[in-house]
C-alpha cells in the first residue's frame, strides 16, 4: 500500500495532477477509516460508460444496471463476480496518468 501511495503522489507532481493527489490522501487514511462502497451507490451516481473510482473497498450489494469501468483499491467476491469492467488502481495510474475523466464516488 505505501509503495502505491508513493508512487501515486510521484505521478501527481510530475503531471500536477490534483486528481491523484486526493486518491493518494484518501488512500493515506487509516484502515478503518477508508471507503466502503456498494454496487447500488454506484450504480446510483454513475452513467453509462463511465470511469468510476473508489479509494477503498468495492461491496457486492445491489446491481449494475448499465456499463461502468469500477476501478478500486480492493474488491469483494460477491462485487467481483457482478461486474464486467474492473481494475486496479494502479492499472488505471498508468492508463490515465492526468486523471481525466474519472468520477470519485465515497
Amino acid at each position: 500500500m505505501k509503495e502505491l501511495i508513493k508512487e501515486i503522489r510521484t505521478v501527481a507532481i510530475k503531471e500536477k495532477s490534483d486528481f491523484w493527489k486526493r486518491i493518494a490522501d484518501e488512500l493515506d487514511r487509516p484502515t478503518r477509516a477508508r471507503r466502503n462502497v456498494n454496487l447500488n451507490r454506484i450504480n446510483k451516481y454513475s452513467k453509462e460508460n463511465e470511469t468510476i473510482i473508489v479509494p477503498g473497498k468495492v461491496l457486492g450489494t445491489g446491481e449494475l444496471d448499465h456499463n461502468v469501468h469500477v476501478v478500486a483499491f480492493n474488491f469483494s467476491e460477491a462485487a467481483i463476480s457482478k461486474i464486467k469492467s474492473k481494475m486496479t488502481i494502479k492499472e488505471l495510474l498508468h492508463k490515465n496518468p492526468k486523471g481525466k475523466d474519472v468520477r470519485i464516488i465515497g
